[in-house]
């Protein structure tokens, strides 16, 4: 069921080209949204979602039914994820608040300053599609409230109902979040980044979403900041002899329920493993709700890669850097200080990257598609500013002065040199 290759066979899948015709359809959503504002994208809604919306924003009367509706179990376990998520996140905060008000005199009346300012405006997008992800919102408001973002702003598309999905709704009144929008897809991406008749334009937008609401992200990036890009979503385990083959096959097959675009791929220097894995994958299968989606997935992007040795397992996994990365071997601790690319490094057999997904108090919005070689998951640093002052006193421009003229001289940017000169001269 699974493909199986060797390591020395193993290749980058280099990224594939995006359909033009999708990319010309999102830049026209996104220029009918620019032009009409709301009525753009009340038209996308009805004709994408099938609901016809009288107004975008959610009615407070909806969130108060909304908190009604919630079982008190999945209550308790949304007040369990924002506390868990808050104590990582206020630690974080610590950190990067210990930057704040930097200063630095470089040379003799030259003087750098550092200020770390909570951006002020954020937009956050929780997919409620097939799956109403409430934990997305967790992830993305939770850094935002800690990092101090005044207004944050959230959509999702409607369910069944023609609705926000109430465990969403509540969530959000459990983050005193009272700007919520009905809207979904590359119209509400839009919507956010350009602002309409209704809706207040954001500084940044963060969240997952599919295709659409991330190329919509993609085409809106520096109108807007954004997270990152975001592909499908991956998990690579690296397991060897002492791995319990029942938990391979069920994390993988949990990454795989998400998308048929999925990736779940494991790495291990035992043949027999890979035989157990096999079968338990399709052992699982037959009682998974969720097997459509993953039985596809595992078919078109499962993959074992076998390997002579725990190191070559290590070096893979470094070129591969994949959002979300297990270890089921022996040493996993002393191995976990040789892996360098992942979003999050789940270490032992019982750091699930399910409770990643949810409980933790790590993000789990993570970067994919390899971009964990030059970036992190969402953090509090995503929500903050680090903003530079310079003063500079009559020392410090004889100290400073001749250098910069000679630099600007050798640009050939005689403004940028006569500015300073002026100064020299006056003194």
């Amino acid at each position: 069921m699974l493909r199986v290759i060797r390591g020395r066979d193993f290749e980058i899948q280099k990224a594939r080209g995006l359909d033009t015709e999708l990319i010309d359809g999102v830049r026209r959503i996104i220029s009918d949204v620019r032009e009409r504002g709301d009525e753009a994208i009340k038209e996308y809604t009805r004709r994408f979602d099938g609901v016809e919306l009288d107004k975008l924003r959610v009615e407070k009367n909806c969130i108060e039914e909304a908190r009604e509706r919630v079982d008190n179990n999945l209550k308790d376990a949304i007040t369990l994820a924002i506390e868990n998520l808050t104590i990582f996140c206020r630690r974080q905060m610590e950190v990067f608040k210990s930057l704040d008000d930097l200063s630095v005199e470089i040379r003799r009346g030259v003087i750098a300053r550092q200020r770390v300012l909570p951006i002020e405006r954020v937009g956050v997008y929780v997919p409620g599609g097939r799956y109403p992800l409430v934990s997305s919102l967790i992830m993305a408001a939770v850094p935002a409230i800690v990092a101090g973002v005044k207004e944050i702003v959230v959509c999702s598309p409607p369910n069944r109902e023609k609705k926000i999905d109430p465990l969403i709704l509540y969530a959000a009144s459990v983050l005193n979040i009272e700007e919520i929008y009905t809207i979904g897809g590359a119209q509400a991406v839009a919507g956010l980044a350009i602002g309409t008749q209704t809706i207040k334009q954001v500084d940044k937008l963060v969240g997952p979403g599919n295709i659409y609401v991330t190329l919509a992200k993609k085409e809106l990036f520096g109108e807007v900041g954004i997270d990152f890009i975001a592909g499908p979503t991956e998990v690579l385990i690296i397991a060897d002899g002492s791995a319990n083959p029942e938990y391979i096959a069920a994390d993988m097959l949990a990454q795989a329920e998400h998308d048929i675009m999925a990736r779940p791929i494991l790495i291990t220097d035992n043949p027999k493993l890979v035989e157990d894995v096999q079968s338990e994958v399709k052992r699982q299968l037959e009682s998974l709700e969720t097997s459509d989606v993953a039985t596809r997935s595992i078919k078109e992007q499962g993959l074992i890669i076998v390997v002579d040795s725990v190191e070559e397992a290590i070096e893979i996994a470094n070129r591969i850097a994949p959002e979300h990365l297990e270890l089921h071997i022996k040493e996993a601790e002393a191995a976990a200080k040789r892996l360098k690319n992942f979003g999050t490094l789940f270490v032992g057999e019982f750091s699930i990257e399910a409770l990643g997904d949810y409980s933790s108090g790590i993000n789990h919005i993570l970067p994919t598609n390899r971009a964990a070689r030059y970036t992190g998951g969402l953090s509090v640093r995503d929500f903050l500013k680090f903003n530079t002052t310079l003063q500079v006193l009559r020392d410090g421009i004889r100290e400073i002065g001749e250098s910069a003229i000679a630099l600007a001289e050798a640009e050939g940017l005689k403004g940028h040199s006569r500015s300073i000169k002026i100064r020299l001269r006056k003194m």
